[in-house]
């Protein structure tokens, strides 16, 4: 079923150009614990959906974006959602989404954060899930993104779309999604990702960390988020670029003691998109770290729930696969 996704959801020239190599590099060298990691977190998952196409686990499972990471997280494993084991998951969550969305605005949920990761999941089904709701509901959550900006003074984004201040955790997920929409073909002005990256610039200090709404108290987790945009802007070429990687390559042994799998998600993909030997090192010691915190029933702890806990686990061990478009250099 995920080489069917594949050829779904890559171009053609790059299928063409990588030819049978790039079925086998997708089936033969994926580590087997990331493997076995991956696919006990799926099972679980699936295992725990409701009906209504949500997470009962107390926490956030019944949040948009969360279910919307959940979508990703099984996506990014190459599943088929039309025909494959997990489609009703997929598409159980998919219709969850899509009735929180304001019919109205285009807003879904009841904050930035929900509605950037629910309508990112909806950019990563368009044009693979056979659903006639996901292309209205993409661009009405894209013109939101969009028309939060213009009011918004720093160029950024914050907790809600009329917010006039800004911080890099919510304008990271708005600006991420963005490029996964104009990735499926939605259009996204270019003023938009020029203000945002302006905005996250505005928060770099002089050592290359991103700090939470300025320049001051960088941390980690803010700098793999400020890097990963400029890596899908492919502007990559500047002294604060390099500073900030250069910044994350001392960082290879941190954990984030608060929002542990907001940060793995994050710096996986940082790292991966900027230096691909830096980023199997880490994924060595992140695969290894994964594999002793996972529950025996696969799924993993946090304080923000199970849901949200072992779909950013999982997410951060999808480079190992690399069905998702956003995750294409």
């Amino acid at each position: 079923m995920r080489k069917f996704l594949l050829f779904l959801i890559l171009p053609f020239t790059q299928i063409c150009a990588s030819g049978q190599g790039l079925l086998n590099r997708q089936d033969d060298t994926i580590p087997p614990q990331v493997e076995l990691i991956y696919e006990r977190g799926l099972r679980y998952l699936a295992e725990n959906q409701n009906e209504q196409g949500y997470w009962n686990d107390g926490s956030s499972g019944s949040e948009p974006g969360v279910v919307g990471l959940c979508i990703a997280a099984f996506l990014a494993h190459g599943e088929d959602p039309n025909n494959g084991p997990y489609a009703k998951t997929i598409r159980k969550g998919i219709d969850y989404i899509i009735s929180k969305q304001n019919k109205n605005n285009g807003y879904i949920g009841n904050s930035m954060y929900n509605h950037a990761f629910a309508a990112k999941a909806l950019a990563e089904s368009y044009g693979v899930i056979d659903h006639p709701e996901i292309a209205q509901a993409l661009k009405k959550a894209v013109d939101l993104i969009v028309t939060s900006q213009k009011r918004n003074r720093s160029g950024g984004w914050r907790y809600n779309p009329e917010s006039t201040d800004a911080d890099t955790t919510v304008a990271g997920c708005q600006m991420v999604t963005l490029f996964a929409a104009r990735n499926a073909g939605i259009s996204v002005p270019d003023e938009t990702i020029k203000k945002g990256l302006a905005y996250l610039a505005s928060c770099r200090g002089s050592d290359g960390s991103y700090g939470y709404t300025n320049s001051a108290g960088g941390k980690p987790t803010l700098t793999a988020i400020g890097s990963l945009c400029l890596s899908l802007a492919k502007e990559t070429d500047s002294r604060g670029y390099k500073a900030s990687l250069a910044y994350l390559s001392k960082k290879l042994d941190f954990r984030e003691r608060y929002y542990p799998y907001y940060y793995e998600y994050y710096m996986a993909q940082a790292l991966f998109h900027a230096d691909e030997e830096l980023w199997a090192e880490w994924n060595t010691k992140n695969t290894r770290y994964m594999g002793t915190i996972q529950a025996p029933d696969g799924s993993f702890r946090g304080n923000q729930g199970e849901a949200f806990s072992t779909a950013g686990a999982l997410l951060s061990l999808a480079l190992n696969y690399r069905y998702l478009p956003i995750y294409e250099k």
